[in-house]
């Protein structure tokens, strides 16, 4: 029996999830959650995620929510897949930094500039700074390749990639050489290409 279950909804922020899941090779379960029938703000569901949100895992007796948090965990918790950048190890604060930049910074910009303030904020209120900075350093830091760790593919590109695969197919991620060679090795990787298919499968069954 698995010790892993995903709260899932299928497509939405938990298909990150599943997509770190089938990278690590670890048998999980998956729980259906649908969110048209507002099954995720059920007092069920709420007493997982009171955010009322997906992806939610729980691992045994542990519920982590919060997708970065959720795939920082399965990396340290399961080394043998080599995703994560162990603890002592200098590189890991760069690691860190861009799994927390996906949801901090990435994420944020690109939802901003999707629905735009009636009036501009301040940059020194936001987070990211400014959309352009933003872009430009991740373009920097995925020109280099393979991955944001040089060789090592890690959950940190879980995060980003996800972030920016889906904010090209979108139209809020420029489409970049960088960025599309990127995503272009992330589609590449049996993982990603398994995970989609799992989601589709869902989505048809739903259908």
């Amino acid at each position: 029996m698995a010790t892993l279950t995903l709260y899932h909804a299928a497509p939405s922020r938990s298909s990150v999830t599943l997509w770190m899941l089938e990278e690590l090779g670890h048998p999980y379960d998956l729980k259906l959650i649908n969110l048209q029938a507002g099954e995720n703000l059920k007092p069920d569901y709420l007493a997982i995620n009171p955010m009322g949100k997906v992806p939610a895992l729980k691992h045994g007796d542990t519920i982590i929510t919060e997708l970065a948090a959720i795939c920082t965990y399965l990396a340290d918790e399961f080394p043998d897949a080599k995703l994560n950048v162990p603890v002592g190890t200098p590189r890991r604060g760069v690691y860190l930094k861009w799994l927390f930049f996906g949801p901090g910074c990435l994420e944020q910009a690109v939802i901003d500039r999707a629905a735009p303030r009636k009036e501009g904020a301040r940059r020194a209120m936001l987070g990211y700074g400014d959309f352009d900075t933003t872009m430009n350093v991740m373009a920097k830091a995925v020109e280099k390749g393979p991955w944001l760790m040089g060789e090592q593919f890690t959950a940190a590109d879980v995060v980003i990639g996800a972030n920016i695969r889906w904010g090209m197919t979108f139209k809020m991620i420029p489409e970049r050489k960088e960025f599309t060679d990127y995503a272009a090795r992330i589609a590449a990787r049996p993982a990603a290409q398994r995970a989609e298919a799992k989601d589709k499968e869902l989505l048809a069954k739903a259908a």
